[in-house]
């Protein structure tokens, strides 16, 4: 896996005009991007895996939720 994992696009307006924020970083927050079209600053943390018990297929509905 490598050491950073850049995200693609802005969260907030969806432009692709990146780059890193250094300066400020927290141990296990996760890189800050800064995005020069909207100059927000933003941070993108991978949380974990979704259990495959969760759900079971996979479209966030369960079976009994009526809408199956």
């Amino acid at each position: 896996m490598s050491e950073r994992a850049a995200p693609h696009y802005c969260p907030y307006c969806a432009d692709e005009d990146l780059i890193p924020h250094e300066g400020d970083g927290e141990s296990g927050a996760g890189y800050a991007w800064a995005c020069l079209s909207c100059a927000r600053v933003f941070r993108v943390k991978f949380i974990g895996l979704r259990s495959a018990a969760f759900g079971g297929s996979g479209d966030g509905r369960t079976p009994t939720d009526g809408n199956a």
